[in-house]
């Protein structure tokens, strides 16, 4: 059934699809969580922390909620969790790979152990929940995966190497895997985004502004959103739009992409 048919049965677009989200307890995931059970999906949660908050949250929207950790840094781990995902919905339809972590430090410096973990996290398990997830949307011919990058998948900044060599490397699995899956009806995309309105990031602004005797707007404006010719920052209302519409049947002929919300960021 089309999108134009689910709408005129007063359908949710994603009703009846089951969903995984990484990193999904909080900040962007969380907003993904909830828009794609906003949609009509039953959504399975993973994050570090009190689950509970989140659960309850995006349960609000009246589809089925589980939520399935693992330690996604390891290979094996990430592709159990996939299989205790689909046991916990009964299937996996959509796939959205968030998680991600951050060191900020010159290369020469750049401790080994955090190059390693970065890796692990925000690209080596994007590869390994797709190796599992792939095989069961194969069988049924149908599937979405969106792995959400970074402008820092585009560009570079200094200090970042271990995440922007990771961000690189998610879109070139994105493309590498769309080509794979060109003929099914399995498409694989990422998403951009450039600096997102996040506790994470207004805990950053806080910190700078103290350390260097600046007033939070100064922070927002000529630290963290130098970089950002809107001068604002990405809601994270935003990108789980952009995760909805990829995920439905009117997004079909959509795949490879590397589509960015950077506020002006990659255009330079």
């Amino acid at each position: 059934m089309n999108e134009m048919a689910n709408a005129q049965n007063g359908a949710a677009p994603l009703a009846g699809r089951r969903a995984a989200v990484t990193g999904s307890t909080s900040g962007i995931g969380l907003a993904i969580a909830n828009a794609l059970a906003a949609a009509g999906a039953d959504v399975a949660l993973n994050g570090f922390g009190d689950a509970q908050p989140a659960i309850a949250e995006v349960s609000a929207h009246g589809t089925r909620v589980i939520f399935a950790n693992a330690d996604l840094s390891d290979g094996d781990a990430a592709e159990a969790w996939v299989r205790e995902v689909q046991a916990g919905l009964g299937g996996l339809d959509i796939l959205v790979n968030n998680a991600g972590i951050q060191h900020v430090e010159a290369i020469e410096t750049f401790p080994n152990d955090k190059w390693n973990a970065i890796l692990a996290i925000n690209l080596s398990s994007n590869f390994h929940t797709m190796k599992a997830a792939i095989p069961a949307m194969k069988a049924q011919n149908w599937g979405r995966i969106v792995n959400i990058a970074s402008a820092h998948g585009l560009v570079a900044s200094p200090f970042k190497s271990a995440y922007v060599a990771a961000k690189h490397g998610v879109l070139g699995l994105t493309k590498t895997a769309a080509l794979e899956l060109a003929e099914t009806l399995i498409t694989v995309n990422a998403i951009c985004p450039g600096f997102v309105d996040t506790p994470l990031v207004q805990g950053q602004i806080a910190d700078q502004a103290k350390a260097n005797n600046m007033s939070e707007e100064q922070v927002i404006r000529d630290v963290i959103l130098a970089s950002q010719p809107s001068k604002r920052f990405v809601p994270p209302a935003d990108v789980a739009a952009m995760v909805a519409y990829l995920c439905s049947e009117a997004a079909g002929g959509i795949t490879g992409s590397a589509l960015s919300i950077d506020g002006g960021w990659t255009a330079r």
